[in-house]
């Protein structure tokens, strides 16, 4: 990418979008083009070609998404499973219709089989069935990393794909019935904290090991991509550090500054028991992450209790 190419995030409002504009506009992208859902609906294939065939981008990143934590995938599979299949398809039909130079794709580690090898290299892509939990919007996001393959294969389209571990940061969904672990628990040990509530409850056991990474290194390591990376294959994104559930309420109880329990509901499911992405194939290409666990939860707490002022 050169500064003068006019760049398309789709779902710039969200956490990981939003994150890569603030990477453009830090490295000095100032040609982005951006649309809201009421502006632009993605999964409305008409309107998708015709906003391609009037602002004809150069580069286009991927990042609109419908998102959610257990609860929300146990009640809405088919919603989360139609609309991040109709919004990828969309965007990348009508991004080979009108010749964009390239286009990324962003997966999630979530939909590797629950019995993949430990650590997730990318060969285990699409090897067992995908995890209970999430199933619809796995399969959404295994078509959209299907497509862009197969858009390369057939047409030799200049599109790749990544597939990111656990996100968060600033522009999360702190919404308790929508959200992923980390926001979900910074909220309710903040409300137990306002409220002084003796404890909190935590669904599962606390075992399960989980890798994250804030969501700024994810933007950095998507446009390192866009210059380095060219493979058909997907290309994992982790920071090869991993931490129980366990682990990671104590140290958002302590950074909240809670005081009370933590009680583990045994009943509720605890999903896969382990996921560790093998990120050896973006490390040797020269990317790593640089914000710690702790730092990027601390700079995420704090974008949660500015966002309620």
């Amino acid at each position: 990418m050169n500064y003068r190419d006019k760049v398309y995030v789709a779902g710039h409002t969200g956490m990981v979008g939003s994150a890569i504009v603030r990477a453009l506009k830090k490295q000095g992208f100032n040609n982005t083009i951006t649309k809201t859902h009421k502006e632009l609906d993605l999964t409305n294939q008409a309107l998708v070609k015709a906003f391609f065939s009037k602002e004809k981008p150069d580069y286009v990143f991927i990042a609109a998404a419908k998102v959610g934590g257990i609860q929300e995938n146990r009640e809405h599979p088919a919603d989360l499973l139609y609309i991040n299949m109709m919004i990828n398809a969309n965007i990348i039909q009508s991004a080979y219709e009108f010749g964009v130079k390239k286009l990324l794709v962003l997966g999630s580690s979530c939909i590797y089989p629950r019995n993949a090898r430990q650590p997730m290299c990318e060969d285990e892509f699409l090897s067992g069935k995908p995890e209970p939990t999430n199933e619809g919007y796995a399969i959404g996001k295994i078509v959209a990393l299907e497509l862009c393959k197969l858009y390369k294969k057939q047409y030799n389209a200049p599109f790749i794909s990544c597939m990111p571990t656990n996100i968060y940061g600033e522009n999360d969904n702190f919404d308790l019935h929508a959200s992923h672990v980390i926001p979900a628990m910074i909220r309710k040990f903040y409300e137990a904290k306002i409220n002084n509530q003796k404890e909190v409850v935590l669904w599962g056991t606390g075992s399960p090991l989980r890798e994250f990474l804030y969501v700024d290194d994810l933007a950095e390591a998507c446009l390192f991509l866009m210059d380095k990376y060219e493979d058909e294959e997907h290309i994992n994104i982790g920071t090869g550090e991993e931490v129980s559930i366990r682990e990671l309420a104590n140290i958002i109880k302590d950074i909240v500054g809670y005081n009370g329990n933590i009680i583990y509901d045994t009943t509720k499911p605890d999903g896969n028991p382990r996921k560790l992405l093998d990120s050896k194939k973006i490390h040797e290409l020269g990317w790593k992450h640089k914000i710690s666990l702790k730092e990027g939860i601390e700079k995420s707490y704090n974008w949660f209790i500015n966002s309620r002022k």
